[in-house]
Formats: structure tokens, C-alpha cells, sequence
């Protein structure tokens, strides 16, 4: 069933007999004496199909009036289905009709038969054009992370803890809230969950709440129509609507002010959007994940964010540990992004000392991930040697100790070689938290002659 049809005639008999045949096809039919009267309605909500007499004065047959209100409701609305009702053997009529924009026509007295296939192939045409219309506007109202040029990467155990929460969460329909500093991951993450998920044939739309205009809040998420505002030339459909069917990434939503907040939670509560200048809702269905870098007792304070949007965002919380509490995974990362950035600008794959190494493992990393990365982008670039230098990565000097500490020597008396290795092989191991690829460095023995050790010791 369709949902509104428009009847535009002077005749009481004709509204009487349309209106009764097509009350089957249509969850409303209106009726109206005068086109003045259809075009007042239109202004409330767009019908599926309008039946427009084309001629009102009496004894008219050049259907003049019919023609000048065709072109007022395509004017008013340009995407209309106007089905034109001539009079008997009025063809040359028709044919004017639809060269000026009608669908359509019937002859007067109609054949139900004949009215009924016309106007329910119009309303059809209606729907697919909504529906391509919409496919064009969520295409140009998408904002989509770039998938899949890097994976989240380490071997630490927070970013396990991490990984098994995607694993866990991903599958089901639950909004998730990722925590943590800037540069950690945090879109890697969505980008992740989105994948992952029953949703990953959808889209993935992103929003930065921390980049839209206070002023431009409603329109950006919730779209607007044609004269919401000056700038307002046309329809378009919201980051909400766009992500219909699939996901909505709100990044930085910690700093969404606090009276945009309530407008964000009813339209996840009620899921559907008022766009500006409307007034007729639209359902969405779309799978939340949030981030922010505010701290989890910063989010709770009241005066800074909603507990009510927070308990809707959050049914799982992952929190992304910085880069300097999973240090481990720092030779990994420099490792896989050497790899990346001599492929995109066509280096050589040029490796890192263990001194080098060590003293990258040692800093701080303030930017996290996120300068990491730009570091080993810079020193493919720049570098001129056969290595990396520590010079190549550009880091900041204060932050990095002037070498890396070595590890203490086994302080005992014990000649026993199998004993001092099993101690030594130990640790190595104790000081890279197990990162076997680290230990085995500092130890100068291969990851595979390592393991053989490990499992000669029992380690």
C-alpha cells in the first residue's frame, strides 16, 4: 500500500468515485474542488501520485488550467507523479500534458481497471525515485574512514584485551563507546567493529562532532529541506540518514556541547530524524560507535556530558591504551610502517639498528600511534643511509634517553652454564614483557633458536 493520494477535479462525482476505488491502493486519499487547495496541501507532505483535472472553468476543453497547475506542482515539487484526467478523446491533450511534465493521463469516463494499473504504476515510479534520490544524497552526505590501510596491530596485552572486545562486541547490535588518548587507534577501531559486524555490506559514516558548528548541528546529523535557511537550496539528508543500514561513527563526541546533547539522544531513542525545515519524521536504523579522549571521570561529571546519553552510547566500553604502556609493540609498529611507506613512495626497506631500536622503544611517543607513524613516514622519506637514524625520525631530544638502559648481568657465582642461560634467557624475556621478537634481538639468537630455549628451560 501507498501512502497518500492527491484528486484534484471540480466535480463532486469524480472525487466521490476516486476516492472509493483507490482507498485500497492508498492509506489516504484526499480530495480537493480547487488546485490552489492540492498545492496548500502539498505544503504539509509530498503525495505518491496527484490526479489532476485538466480543465476547471465551465466549458472549457483546452485544458489551459490543467496545463498552468501542472506547472505550479512540478515547480513545487519537481520529482511529482502527475497523472492528467482529459476528457474523452482529448489525445492531443495528453500528449501536451506529458511533453510538459505529467506521467500520465486517463480519459474521462475512466475504466476502474484502467485508473487503477495507471495510477498504481505511477506511485511505483514515485517510490523508485525517492529511492535512487536517497541513494544519491546518502553518497554525498557520507564521510567514510578510509578502510583497511592499517590493521590494529600488537602483541601487548591491553591491545589483546582490546581485540577480544571487538571479537566479542562486533557480532551484535550494541553501541560502543571507545576511550582513549588521541593518536591511539580509536577509528581503527570503529573501522574494526564495522567489519566485523551484520552491518558491514552497509556504510560506515563518520563524524567528527568535534568540527560541526554549533549553528550547523541539526542540519549536519539530521539533514534539512529546500528554504530551511538561506543557504538551503536544496534537500539533503543527514549523517544519521546517510548511515541508514549501516554504521555511525561519532568521533570526538566528548565534545559535543552540552545543549546539542538531548537532540542527539531522542534521535537515538526514538530512531528517526526531524530533517530542519520538515515535519514529518524518518526512521533510521543505524549501529552507534562513539570515541572521545576524555577521561572516564571527566565523561562522568554532569556538567560536562549526559549521564542518559552516556548509558546509551556505552553498552560496551573499550578503552585503548596509550603507546607508552604497551611499549612492546613499538618494533612491530615501526617494522610494519617502514614496510608501508617505502612501498607508497617506492624507498628501500631500510632496517633499524638495535641501538636505534631500542631508543625509539624508550620514548615517550606523546602523539601515540598517530605520531609514530608520521615519524617513520618522515625518515622513509629523508633518509639517506643505508639505516634509519636516530636523526631520520626527527624526535623531540628531551624525550629520548641518551642510550638505552642495558640489561643487569646476572649478579651470582653460579658457573653452571644451563642455569646461567635458563637466568639470562629469563631475563631477557621478563624485561620485553615476552615479546619474543625483542628478547631473541637482545639475546642475538634467531625468534626460532629462542623458542627452543624456552622450551628446554620450561619457560
Amino acid at each position: 500500500m501507498f501512502d497518500l493520494c492527491l484528486v484534484v477535479d471540480d466535480d463532486p462525482d469524480i472525487l466521490l468515485s476516486a476516492r472509493l476505488l483507490l482507498r485500497d491502493l492508498f492509506a489516504e486519499v484526499a480530495t480537493f474542488q480547487t488546485p490552489d487547495e492540492a498545492l496548500a496541501a502539498m505544503a504539509e507532505t509530498l503525495p505518491d501520485v496527484i490526479l489532476l483535472d485538466a480543465n476547471f472553468g465551465r466549458g472549457a476543453t483546452n485544458a489551459a488550467e490543467g496545463f498552468h497547475w501542472l506547472g505550479a506542482i512540478l515547480e513545487r515539487d519537481p520529482e511529482a507523479v502527475v497523472v492528467m484526467i482529459t476528457a474523452h478523446g482529448g489525445v492531443q491533450i495528453a500528449v501536451d500534458a506529458m511533453k510538459r511534465g505529467a506521467t500520465d493521463f486517463v480519459s474521462k469516463p475512466w475504466s476502474n481497471e484502467r485508473l487503477l494499473a495507471t495510477v498504481r504504476t505511477a506511485a511505483a515510479l514515485r517510490q523508485s525515485r525517492e529511492a535512487a534520490d536517497t541513494a544519491k544524497k546518502r553518497a554525498a552526505a557520507i564521510t567514510a574512514p578510509a578502510m583497511g590501510e592499517t590493521p590494529l596491530l600488537g602483541e601487548a596485552p591491553g591491545i589483546a584485551r582490546v581485540l577480544s572486545l571487538v571479537e566479542k562486541a562486533a557480532p551484535t547490535e550494541a553501541n560502543v563507546l571507545i576511550l582513549g588518548e588521541n593518536g591511539t587507534g580509536k577509528e581503527l577501531v570503529a573501522q574494526e567493529l564495522h567489519r566485523r559486524s551484520r552491518r558491514a555490506q552497509g556504510v560506515l559514516v563518520s563524524v567528527d562532532l568535534g568540527a560541526i558548528a554549533e549553528n550547523l548541528f541539526e542540519a549536519e546529523l539530521f539533514g534539512h529541506v529546500k528554504g530551511a535557511f538561506t543557504d538551503a537550496r536544496g534537500d539533503r539528508i543527514g549523517r544519521l540518514q546517510a548511515a541508514d543500514g549501516g554504521t555511525l561513527f561519532l568521533d570526538e563526541v566528548g565534545n559535543l556541547p552540552l545543549h546539542l546533547q538531548p537532540k542527539l539522544l531522542t534521535a537515538l531513542e526514538q530512531r528517526q530524524v526531524i530533517p530542519v525545515g520538515a515535519n514529518k519524521p524518518v526512521p533510521i536504523d543505524v549501529r552507534v560507535i562513539a570515541a572521545t579522549n576524555l577521561p572516564p571521570e571527566r565523561l562522568a561529571d554532569e556538567s560536562l556530558f549526559r549521564p542518559d546519553l552516556l548509558f546509551r552510547l556505552n553498552t560496551v566500553e573499550i578503552e585503548l591504551p596509550p603507546l607508552r604502556e604497551r611499549r612492546e609493540d613499538i618494533p612491530l609498529l615501526v617494522a610494519h610502517y617502514i614496510a608501508h611507506y617505502a612501498r607508497k613512495y617506492g624507498r628501500p626497506d631500510r632496517s633499524v639498528p638495535r641501538e636505534v631500536a631500542a631508543m625509539l622503544q624508550a620514548y615517550d611517543w606523546p602523539g601515540n600511534v598517530r605520531a609514530l607513524r608520521h615519524a617513520v613516514e618522515r625518515a622513509v622519506i629523508l633518509a639517506e643511509g643505508e639505516t634509519l637514524t636516530l636523526d631520520d625520525f626527527s624526535l623531540s631530544r628531551s624525550s629520548v634517553p641518551a642510550r638505552p638502559v642495558a640489561p643487569a648481568r646476572p649478579a651470582t657465582s653460579d658457573l653452571n652454564l644451563e642455569r646461567v642461560e635458563r637466568q639470562i634467557v629469563e631475563q631477557a624475556l621478563t624485561k620485553h614483557a615476552y615479546n619474543i621478537s625483542l628478547a631473541a634481538a637482545e639475546l642475538g639468537l634467531s625468534r626460532a633458536a629462542l623458542y627452543r630455549r624456552m622450551e628446554k628451560h620450561g619457560l
